[in-house]
């Protein structure tokens, strides 16, 4: 399937912004089930320094700096991507979780050229005796990988209630555990939070959901948006990913940006400027099938 992706942030400010220097994440990106086919990103006003680099997780990620004083900043990112859906193999759940655990401690153990700092706590994930006890009962001893994975994206999304309002980016899995409520942002970072603590590789991925209107009802421009899920790790496989927040595995209606860590890595847009007071950010995205 082919998409035409539109992403649109803007920032307001309400005094001038002197100096600004930025990074962000908004090129999809290449994987065995996802090409992108083109990708152009316009910055205004327009920036003194552009430069494109791939960082430690093979993200591409887009450094410009604006030098001339402005209240606005807006960035333009248009994409085509193309998605092939991928039938599972029956291999992963054969796997039990302590086999996986077990390899994954083996000092030699690389996967996929991934950094293990994707099998370990992280400032935004610690761990926690209660992120723990919360998967176990999904994880009995012997059980297949695959299958006790699948069974905690399903409690998460039967567990938790979908809340834009209730969290920030700052809020932890064990912060999210006590509210049982949140965004996709929280579900997925809880979910790699309890899969590492068991000593599973996991990450975090960014990108868009693509949705579709009820039959009879238009499309509405812009109202997309960008999504985040867990990406987990099978030895004799390689990664599958799992969204907790709509309780289903990522197929074809799913275009990747980047993955990392946590949020913090991947977050589509993020800077340091000088002035600027107050500022508004507006996120407009669109992901439309594409016939071409």
């Amino acid at each position: 399937m082919k998409y035409k992706v539109v992403h649109v942030t803007r920032y307001v400010y309400t005094d001038l912004v002197t100096l600004c220097h930025n990074q962000a994440h908004l090129t999809p990106r290449e994987t065995k089930r996802q090409k992108c086919i083109r990708c152009k990103i316009d910055v205004n006003p327009a920036p003194a320094i552009v430069q494109p680099w791939l960082n430690a997780f093979g993200n591409t990620t887009t450094y410009f700096s604006i030098e001339q004083p402005h209240r606005e900043l807006s960035l333009v990112a248009e994409s085509e991507v193309e998605v092939s859906k991928e039938p599972l193999s029956p291999d992963p759940q054969r796997q039990t979780w302590e086999e996986t655990a077990e390899r994954l401690a083996g000092s030699e153990f690389c996967a996929e050229n991934d950094p293990l700092t994707l099998l370990y706590r992280w400032n935004r994930l610690p761990f926690s005796d209660a992120v723990r006890d919360y998967a176990y009962p999904s994880f009995k001893p012997r059980r297949p990988q695959f299958d006790a994975v699948l069974e905690l994206t399903q409690r998460i999304y039967a567990d938790f209630e979908y809340d834009p309002t209730a969290t920030t980016i700052s809020t932890t899995p064990i912060e999210i555990l006590d509210r049982r409520r949140g965004v996709c942002q929280d579900f997925a970072q809880l979910q790699i939070a309890c899969l590492r603590s068991l000593g599973l590789l996991a990450r975090y991925v960014s990108g868009y959901l693509v949705t579709k209107p009820p039959p009879g009802k238009p499309r509405l421009v812009g109202a997309d948006a960008t999504h985040a899920w867990v990406s987990v790790f099978f030895p004799d496989w390689g990664w599958i990913d799992f969204d907790p927040t709509n309780n289903r595995l990522a197929d074809s209606n799913y275009v990747t940006l980047a993955w990392g860590r946590d949020y913090g890595d991947v977050s589509p847009v993020r800077g340091v400027f000088i002035g600027g007071g107050a500022h508004r950010m507006t996120v407009s995205v669109d992901v439309v099938p594409s016939e071409n």
